[in-house]
C-alpha cells in the first residue's frame, strides 16, 4: 500500500474533484481538494481483487445468499469493537443518508421534531427539512477547543414535538471520539423525553492511537429498545461510491417498521457493495486499515502544528475521522473573507462551516485522507494566504 502515492482523479466523475470549481469556484487546474469526505488513497488490494474476479467471470445477475456477507459484519463489530449481534438485526441501504433517510421516514412523521447537536453533518438537517420534519439545534457547548453536550440548556429547548435524536459518534465535524459516560447522558436524554436514537457511527473505525470509541449499545444497554445504529465500509475502505450502509436493529418491533419502509420502497442492495463490504471486513481489511489509521495520523499532526503556527487559526485536536476542523475565529474577520483567503488566494475547496449548522459559522472543514505532499501543499498556501497576519 502506498498512501503517498498522488492519483489524479480529475475526469474520473469524482464528486470532491470533478464539482470543486462548480461549487466552490476553485479550479482542479490548480486546485486542492479537501472537501466532501472521500479519500484519495486507492481502496485495499484485497477489494481490487475481488473485482477484478467478479469482472473476468462477466455475468452481473442478482445477489443471492447473503449470509457471507453478514456474517463478515457480525465478525467485524465483535473483533473490532466487541460488540455481539445477531445477522438479523442488520438491514443494508444505499449508504447512510439514504440509511437515515429511511429512519426519519420509519420512526416519525410530517411535524415531529429531530434533534441534532450541532454543529453536525449537514445532510442530517437536510434530510429532516426535505421529509417535512423540524429539526431541533442543540448546540454542542465549545470548551477549550473541546465539543461538549450541555443537557441542562437542551431541556429548556425542548417542545414535546420531538420524536428522535441523530448523533454523530465519532462526531462530523470535529472529531470529537465521545466518552463512555457521554454517551451515557445522550442515552439518558432519550430514554427520558422517548426519543428514538439513531446512532450514525459511519467513521467508528477512524479513531486514533490513544482514543477509544465505544459503539452506543455496549455504552449503554439500557438504550437498545429504542436504539438503531448505522454503520458501514464505506468511509473505512474508501469505496463510497459502493453506496452500501448498514442499519442495525435489535429491536422487534422496531424492525419490523424499518422492514416495511424497505419493503414498501423496493430497497434492495447492489451486489458490487456487498461483495466489497465482505471483502473489506476481514482479517486483510483489518491490516490495511491499522496503516491508513498511522498514515492520517501523520497528516493530522502535521496538518495542526502547520494551522496553529497561523496567527488567529486553531485546528480542533481530532480524535476521530480525517476531517479537520479550523477556527478563524482569532482573526476578527468574517466569514466572507477568510473563505475568500482560503478558496480565492490559496485555492482550497473546503467545507462551509455554517452548512454545519449552529455553531459552524467561523470554522471551514478539511479532508486529510490525501497525500502528505497535498497536506504539506495546502499549508503552504494558507501560510501564504494569511501572511499578513504573521
Amino acid at each position: 500500500m502506498d498512501f503517498d502515492e498522488v492519483i489524479d482523479r480529475r475526469g474520473t466523475h469524482s464528486s470532491k474533484w470533478d464539482t470543486m470549481e462548480e461549487l466552490y469556484g476553485v479550479s482542479p487546474d490548480n486546485g486542492l481538494s479537501m472537501w466532501v469526505a472521500d479519500m484519495d488513497f486507492r481502496a485495499p488490494e484485497v477489494i481490487q481483487q475481488k473485482l477484478r474476479s467478479i469482472i473476468s467471470h462477466g455475468i452481473y445477475g442478482y445477489y443471492g445468499d447473503q449470509e457471507e456477507y453478514k456474517n463478515s459484519i457480525k465478525w467485524w463489530m465483535e473483533n473490532r469493537h466487541d460488540w455481539k449481534i445477531d445477522t438479523s438485526w442488520i438491514f443494508t441501504t444505499h449508504g447512510l443518508v439514504n440509511g437515515t433517510a429511511l429512519c426519519i421516514d420509519a420512526f416519525t412523521k410530517r411535524g415531529d421534531g429531530v434533534i441534532l447537536f450541532t454543529p453536525v453533518y449537514y445532510q442530517f438537517s437536510n434530510l429532516i427539512e426535505a421529509s417535512e420534519r423540524k429539526v431541533v439545534e442543540c448546540p454542542l457547548k465549545l470548551i477549550d477547543s473541546h465539543y461538549q453536550f450541555d443537557f441542562n440548556a437542551y431541556e429548556r429547548k425542548l417542545s414535546g414535538d420531538e420524536k428522535m435524536i441523530i448523533l454523530s459518534s465519532p462526531h462530523n465535524p470535529g472529531g470529537r471520539v465521545w466518552t463512555r459516560k457521554e454517551l451515557q447522558e445522550v442515552a439518558k436524554f432519550a430514554i427520558k423525553h422517548d426519543l428514538i436514537l439513531v446512532s450514525d457511527e459511519i467513521h467508528h473505525d477512524l479513531v486514533y492511537p490513544n482514543k477509544n470509541h465505544t459503539v452506543m449499545p455496549i455504552a449503554e444497554p439500557a438504550v437498545c429498545d429504542r436504539l438503531v445504529m448505522m454503520t458501514a465500509t464505506t468511509k473505512t475502505f474508501n469505496i463510497a461510491g459502493a453506496h452500501t450502509g448498514n442499519v442495525i436493529i435489535s429491536n422487534p418491533s422496531l424492525q419490523e417498521k424499518f422492514s416495511k419502509r424497505i419493503t414498501a420502497l423496493g430497497i434492495s442492495p447492489n451486489s458490487f457493495g456487498l461483495f466489497m463490504a465482505t471483502t473489506a471486513y476481514s482479517s486483510e481489511g483489518a491490516k490495511w486499515l491499522d496503516e491508513l489509521i498511522k498514515y492520517i495520523d501523520g497528516n493530522r499532526n502535521l496538518f495542526d502544528r502547520a494551522i496553529d503556527a497561523i496567527p488567529g487559526l486553531k485546528s480542533m485536536p481530532l480524535e476521530g475521522t480525517y476531517l479537520a476542523w479550523v477556527d478563524f475565529s482569532g482573526t476578527g474577520m468574517e466569514e466572507k473573507e477568510f473563505m475568500h483567503r482560503v478558496q480565492e488566494k490559496a485555492n482550497i475547496a473546503v467545507n462551509h462551516g455554517s452548512t454545519f449548522g449552529a455553531g459552524g459559522e467561523n470554522f471551514l472543514r478539511f479532508n486529510l485522507a490525501t497525500p502528505r505532499t497535498l497536506v504539506v501543499e495546502a499549508t503552504k498556501r494558507l501560510e501564504e494566504a494569511f501572511s499578513d497576519l504573521q
